[in-house]
């Protein structure tokens, strides 16, 4: 009789530490394969949408990022202002879109890539957008804009990208 209590609490802990497993896969599971920044499932914003035919793509540059950074280096900040200048006052909604180049864990490229959308997302607020208009998702590694796998490939994947909806 004694060993039904252990048999119990080893259960008991077991299933505990396979539902963290399933919140973990959860959080990452998008329609796309993608992740939105700080939105539950069934909650999901345009920024899902990042790659639908209702978001327009390429009108702006990208920020570029160095390797490890998620600030938005000087030498980036004309591609934000630009952005802002165009949409301010638009009612349009941004999305901004967080990569990172190959190196790194699967989990650590899409954190990465959500501290990218963050900061641009927050410049563009700095700059005069509205914080209801300007949303974030991060597609880490995928979606390389250049597949190489050296430096110069590598520098070219550390970016954000901007999405118009529509």
């Amino acid at each position: 009789m004694r060993s039904h209590p252990v048999a119990i609490l080893s259960l008991t802990a077991l299933l505990a530490l396979s539902g963290c497993a399933n919140k973990k896969k959860k959080q990452y599971a998008g329609v796309d394969g993608d992740y939105v920044s700080g939105t539950p499932l069934g909650e999901r914003t345009e920024g899902a949408n990042f790659l639908g035919a209702n978001v327009q793509r390429g009108l702006y540059a990208p920020v570029q990022f160095g390797y490890d950074s998620s600030s938005v280096s000087p030498d980036q900040e004309s591609k934000v202002d630009a952005v802002a200048s165009a949409l301010k006052g638009s009612g349009k909604t941004v999305i901004v879109a967080g990569f990172t180049d190959e190196r790194g864990t699967e989990e650590y490229n899409r954190s990465l890539g959500e501290k990218r959308a963050l900061a641009v997302r927050e410049a563009l607020i700095a700059k005069g957008l509205r914080a209801n208009e300007v949303q974030t998702v991060s597609f880490g590694k995928e979606m390389p804009a250049d597949p190489a796998s050296n430096e110069a490939a590598w520098a070219k994947n550390r970016r954000a990208e901007f999405g118009i909806a529509k």
